[in-house]
Protein backbone atom coordinates (compact mmCIF):
# COMPACT_ATOMS: atom_id res chain seq x y z
CA UNK A 1 0.00 0.00 0.00
CA UNK A 2 1.42 3.61 -0.78
CA UNK A 3 0.96 5.63 1.91
CA UNK A 4 0.73 9.57 1.19
CA UNK A 5 2.27 11.34 4.62
CA UNK A 6 2.80 15.03 3.13
CA UNK A 7 -1.12 15.04 2.01
CA UNK A 8 -2.13 13.24 5.58
CA UNK A 9 0.32 15.83 7.24
CA UNK A 10 -1.43 18.53 5.65
CA UNK A 11 -4.36 17.41 6.57
CA UNK A 12 -3.72 17.13 9.89
CA UNK A 13 -2.44 21.12 10.03
CA UNK A 14 -5.39 22.33 8.54
CA UNK A 15 -7.96 20.27 10.12
CA UNK A 16 -6.72 18.26 13.68
CA UNK A 17 -3.92 20.57 15.07
CA UNK A 18 -6.74 23.73 15.18
CA UNK A 19 -4.48 26.61 16.98
CA UNK A 20 -6.54 29.20 17.32
CA UNK A 21 -9.62 26.60 18.43
CA UNK A 22 -7.67 25.02 21.40
CA UNK A 23 -6.78 28.82 22.81
CA UNK A 24 -10.13 29.51 23.15
CA UNK A 25 -10.87 26.06 24.86
CA UNK A 26 -7.91 26.96 27.13
CA UNK A 27 -8.86 30.14 27.80
CA UNK A 28 -12.68 28.77 28.83
CA UNK A 29 -10.67 26.13 30.88
CA UNK A 30 -12.73 23.18 28.97
CA UNK A 31 -9.99 20.49 27.51
CA UNK A 32 -8.56 20.33 24.19
CA UNK A 33 -8.56 15.81 24.66
CA UNK A 34 -11.56 14.70 22.82
CA UNK A 35 -12.76 17.59 20.68
CA UNK A 36 -11.14 16.25 17.36
CA UNK A 37 -13.63 13.58 16.46
CA UNK A 38 -13.16 10.11 15.18
CA UNK A 39 -14.45 11.02 11.93
CA UNK A 40 -11.16 13.17 11.23
CA UNK A 41 -8.63 10.39 12.25
CA UNK A 42 -10.75 8.28 9.68
CA UNK A 43 -10.58 11.34 7.74
CA UNK A 44 -6.70 11.23 8.05
CA UNK A 45 -6.32 7.60 7.69
CA UNK A 46 -8.15 7.74 4.31
CA UNK A 47 -6.03 10.87 2.96
CA UNK A 48 -2.78 8.47 4.80
CA UNK A 49 -3.97 5.21 2.71
CA UNK A 50 -5.41 6.22 -0.36
CA UNK A 51 -8.91 4.28 1.20
CA UNK A 52 -11.83 5.03 0.94
CA UNK A 53 -15.04 4.80 2.90
CA UNK A 54 -16.66 0.95 2.60
CA UNK A 55 -20.25 0.63 2.11
CA UNK A 56 -22.64 -0.85 4.37
CA UNK A 57 -20.82 -2.60 8.29
CA UNK A 58 -17.13 -3.25 9.20
CA UNK A 59 -13.92 -1.43 8.46
CA UNK A 60 -13.80 2.56 8.11
CA UNK A 61 -12.50 2.16 5.06
CA UNK A 62 -12.02 -0.29 2.38
CA UNK A 63 -9.61 -2.53 4.08
CA UNK A 64 -8.88 -0.47 6.39
CA UNK A 65 -9.92 0.11 10.19
CA UNK A 66 -8.54 3.04 11.76
CA UNK A 67 -8.41 3.81 15.46
CA UNK A 68 -7.36 6.60 17.50
CA UNK A 69 -6.85 7.36 20.90
CA UNK A 70 -5.00 10.12 23.60
CA UNK A 71 -1.51 8.48 23.96
CA UNK A 72 -1.18 5.90 26.28
CA UNK A 73 -4.76 4.92 26.07
CA UNK A 74 -6.00 1.53 24.27
CA UNK A 75 -7.94 1.54 21.33
CA UNK A 76 -11.71 0.36 21.19
CA UNK A 77 -13.67 -1.67 19.16
CA UNK A 78 -17.11 -1.84 19.56
CA UNK A 79 -19.32 -4.68 18.08
CA UNK A 80 -23.07 -4.32 17.55
CA UNK A 81 -25.76 -7.40 18.26
CA UNK A 82 -26.81 -7.78 14.16
CA UNK A 83 -23.52 -6.96 12.72
CA UNK A 84 -21.10 -7.36 15.05
CA UNK A 85 -19.66 -11.47 14.54
CA UNK A 86 -19.16 -10.18 10.48
CA UNK A 87 -16.93 -7.49 11.74
CA UNK A 88 -14.81 -9.78 13.70
CA UNK A 89 -14.05 -11.73 11.86
CA UNK A 90 -13.75 -8.89 8.74
CA UNK A 91 -11.24 -6.94 11.64
CA UNK A 92 -8.98 -10.38 11.21
CA UNK A 93 -8.16 -9.61 7.38
CA UNK A 94 -8.22 -5.52 7.34
CA UNK A 95 -5.24 -3.78 7.81
CA UNK A 96 -5.21 -1.30 10.86
CA UNK A 97 -3.88 1.99 11.53
CA UNK A 98 -3.82 3.42 15.14
CA UNK A 99 -3.02 7.32 15.73
CA UNK A 100 -2.00 7.65 19.41
CA UNK A 101 -2.23 11.36 19.96
CA UNK A 102 -1.06 14.14 22.79
CA UNK A 103 -3.87 15.81 24.62
CA UNK A 104 -3.44 19.06 22.91
CA UNK A 105 -2.68 17.14 19.52
CA UNK A 106 0.73 19.21 19.09
CA UNK A 107 2.43 15.11 18.76
CA UNK A 108 1.14 12.28 17.62
CA UNK A 109 2.49 8.74 16.16
CA UNK A 110 0.35 6.22 13.67
CA UNK A 111 1.29 2.57 14.66
CA UNK A 112 0.24 -0.07 11.60
CA UNK A 113 -0.86 -3.80 11.92
CA UNK A 114 -2.30 -6.56 10.19
CA UNK A 115 -5.56 -8.54 10.55
CA UNK A 116 -3.64 -11.52 11.16
CA UNK A 117 -1.03 -9.73 13.63
CA UNK A 118 -4.00 -8.55 15.88
CA UNK A 119 -6.19 -12.26 15.06
CA UNK A 120 -5.33 -13.34 18.59
CA UNK A 121 -7.34 -10.34 20.54
CA UNK A 122 -10.34 -10.91 17.36
CA UNK A 123 -10.56 -14.47 17.96
CA UNK A 124 -10.73 -14.55 21.97
CA UNK A 125 -13.75 -11.63 20.98
CA UNK A 126 -15.93 -13.87 19.35
CA UNK A 127 -16.98 -16.13 21.78
CA UNK A 128 -17.26 -13.27 24.33
CA UNK A 129 -19.29 -11.52 21.74
CA UNK A 130 -21.48 -14.70 21.47
CA UNK A 131 -22.11 -14.77 24.70
CA UNK A 132 -22.65 -10.66 25.40
CA UNK A 133 -25.70 -11.30 22.87
CA UNK A 134 -26.66 -15.06 24.10
CA UNK A 135 -26.18 -16.48 20.78
CA UNK A 136 -24.44 -19.17 21.31
CA UNK A 137 -26.15 -23.11 21.21
CA UNK A 138 -23.51 -25.60 23.08
CA UNK A 139 -23.80 -29.17 21.81
CA UNK A 140 -23.49 -30.66 25.50
CA UNK A 141 -22.24 -34.15 23.46
CA UNK A 142 -19.68 -32.03 21.12
CA UNK A 143 -18.87 -28.93 23.79
CA UNK A 144 -18.89 -26.92 20.57
CA UNK A 145 -20.43 -23.14 20.65
CA UNK A 146 -22.16 -22.55 17.20
CA UNK A 147 -24.24 -19.05 16.55
CA UNK A 148 -27.96 -19.06 16.14
CA UNK A 149 -29.20 -17.05 12.79
CA UNK A 150 -31.66 -15.25 15.26
CA UNK A 151 -32.11 -12.90 18.50
CA UNK A 152 -35.00 -14.65 19.16
CA UNK A 153 -34.70 -15.50 22.91
CA UNK A 154 -32.29 -12.92 24.39
CA UNK A 155 -33.16 -11.49 27.64
CA UNK A 156 -32.72 -7.66 26.67
CA UNK A 157 -32.00 -6.87 30.59
CA UNK A 158 -28.93 -9.13 30.64
CA UNK A 159 -26.99 -8.18 27.32
CA UNK A 160 -25.49 -4.90 26.64
CA UNK A 161 -26.34 -2.85 23.58
CA UNK A 162 -22.63 -2.79 22.41
CA UNK A 163 -20.04 -4.96 22.87
CA UNK A 164 -16.76 -3.13 23.46
CA UNK A 165 -12.81 -4.86 23.77
CA UNK A 166 -9.78 -2.69 23.74
CA UNK A 167 -6.49 -3.51 22.05
CA UNK A 168 -3.92 -2.03 25.21
CA UNK A 169 -1.32 0.96 24.03
CA UNK A 170 1.18 -0.78 25.04
CA UNK A 171 0.60 -4.01 22.76
CA UNK A 172 0.20 -1.63 19.62
CA UNK A 173 3.90 -0.08 21.11
CA UNK A 174 5.90 -3.10 21.33
CA UNK A 175 4.41 -4.90 18.46
CA UNK A 176 2.65 -2.99 15.42
CA UNK A 177 5.28 -0.82 13.09
CA UNK A 178 5.33 3.17 13.62
CA UNK A 179 4.97 4.65 10.59
CA UNK A 180 4.44 8.11 11.11
CA UNK A 181 5.52 10.95 14.14
CA UNK A 182 4.76 14.55 14.68
CA UNK A 183 6.24 16.07 17.51
CA UNK A 184 5.27 19.70 18.15
CA UNK A 185 3.49 19.74 15.42
CA UNK A 186 6.02 19.20 12.71
CA UNK A 187 6.28 16.04 10.69
CA UNK A 188 9.49 14.27 12.58
CA UNK A 189 9.10 11.37 10.78
CA UNK A 190 8.05 8.75 8.39
CA UNK A 191 8.76 5.49 7.63
CA UNK A 192 7.87 4.08 3.72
Amino acid sequence: MQLDFDAAFDFYQKHINRSDFFQLLKERNLKTSGSVPSIAWELFGSILTGKKEKSGYGADLEGVEIKSAITGSSFEYQYHLNTGLEKLREDQVVDHFFCSYSADYQSFNVFFATGTMLSPFFSKWIPEYLSNYNKMAVSASLDIATELDTAAGLDSSKRRQRFRRSIPYGWVMNNSNLLMTVNDGKLSSKIC
